[in-house]
């Protein structure tokens, strides 16, 4: 019991004077990056101690991971401020992001394997109804069969944005409010003593656990077109960005490979030769949503929901709570 009571004496203690010690130093206690797109959250923290060599022996934490292509507000946590990173975690966050129509792959963003793709698809199609009906968007199939058009339909006149414009607005109410959330199976979400990403790695079964999530707004901005030689560009670009990272590459070989080579490789085949000049369309959103739900999750469902293959193409993340850069 004495020991005990030593120890706990002496911990607060320290607690105490490293408290006393970032006041001295003046180093703040919470800390807002901006994490930028292709590094993972670990080197994004690893650099600020580099740049700030203040904080090279405090301990450090973030509250609200990102995901490698994910950009924007990381919240950093350091010193004692980590015994309360369970409020922070639980923080609203807020999110401008983008959803590419016409692929699906298996991380549910661009630094995954291509696993669907409608390429020239009806799903992309403008549709002109026959000479009988009326011209406006009413008369589109619903949602849920709108991949067998009724006769007497084309897909030559109206831009084929306009269809998916339609398609996104009729459907986007099924993501505001309370949600069931399935985890992306290329997630960290522990299972069974091992995290999600790993049982996607070694292709064993596993269920997929799913929890409550909250949408509190969400809303279409812009939708842009895209010629297949150009998007793949990007994407070659985006994605060198994670490769191209010296700590990246040092978390690749403890074991966090992104599969990069083989990604570029399958983009390539979809992208150029007879698909270089196939048009894409790329849709802008905003959303405001409770901690732990999955942007790129909700790109994915909403295809799913249209019946076009769907992706988020980026995210950032602009506001965590009140915090934001």
């Amino acid at each position: 019991m004495a020991i005990a009571t030593v120890s706990k004496t002496v911990i607060l203690y320290r607690i105490r004077e490293f408290e006393s010690h970032l006041l001295r130093k003046s180093v703040k206690k919470v800390i807002v990056l901006n994490k930028r797109e292709g590094e993972t959250p670990l080197c994004a923290v690893e650099g600020f101690k580099v740049k700030n060599p203040e904080y090279l022996n405090v301990p450090m934490t973030y509250a609200g991971r990102l995901d490698p292509m994910a950009s924007g507000v990381l919240v950093v946590l350091a010193g004692p401020e980590i015994k309360n990173k369970e409020k922070y975690l639980a923080l609203d966050k807020e999110y401008e992001f983008s959803i590419l129509f016409g692929f699906s792959t298996d991380t549910y963003d661009i630094l995954g394997k291509v696993i669907d793709a409608s390429l020239g698809s009806v799903s992309f199609a403008s549709v002109r109804p026959p000479a009988r009906a009326h011209s406006g968007f009413g008369n589109f199939p619903a949602s849920r069969d709108h991949a067998k058009l009724p006769a007497g339909y084309a897909t030559d006149t109206l831009p084929r944005f306009e269809f998916i414009a339609e398609m996104i607005k009729k459907n986007l109410k099924y993501f505001r409010g309370k949600l069931k959330q399935k985890y992306p199976i290329y997630s960290s979400k522990m299972v069974k003593g091992k995290p999600l990403f790993s049982y996607a790695r070694s292709g064993e079964s596993v269920e997929i656990p799913e929890r409550d999530i909250l949408v509190k707004r969400l809303t279409l901005g812009k939708i842009k077109k895209i010629k297949g030689d150009k998007l793949f560009l990007n994407i070659e670009k985006r994605i060198g960005l994670v490769s191209g990272s010296a700590r990246n590459a040092a978390h690749s070989a403890a074991g966090g490979d992104f599969r990069q080579k083989e990604i570029l490789k399958i983009w390539e085949e979809k992208l150029l030769g007879k698909n270089k000049s196939q048009v894409f369309y790329i849709a802008d959103f905003v959303v405001k949503c409770t901690s732990g739900t999955y942007v790129r999750g909700l790109a994915n469902s909403l295809g799913e929901k249209i019946k076009v293959p769907a992706l988020a193409f980026s995210i950032k993340r602009t506001k965590v709570g009140k915090f934001s850069i």
